[in-house]
């Protein structure tokens, strides 16, 4: 699922808006799994999530 960074927080978290409109908390684990050091509201990523649904990285997007 594709998203759009809404923040980046100090402490390395993000909160996401998915493309169907909900806001995601994003940990700081899961930037830092996808390899990022830091991200820019307005920023497309795709998230990559565990079977119950938890975030557990951000990707670059796909196009």
């Amino acid at each position: 699922m594709q998203a759009t960074v809404s923040t980046f927080n100090s402490d390395g978290s993000a909160t996401v808006l998915r493309d169907d409109g909900v806001l995601v908390d994003v940990s700081a684990a899961a930037v830092t799994e996808g390899g990022w050091r830091m991200l820019r509201p307005g920023q497309r990523v795709t998230l990559e999530r565990s079977p119950d649904g938890v975030v557990t990285a951000l990707r670059m997007p796909v196009l």
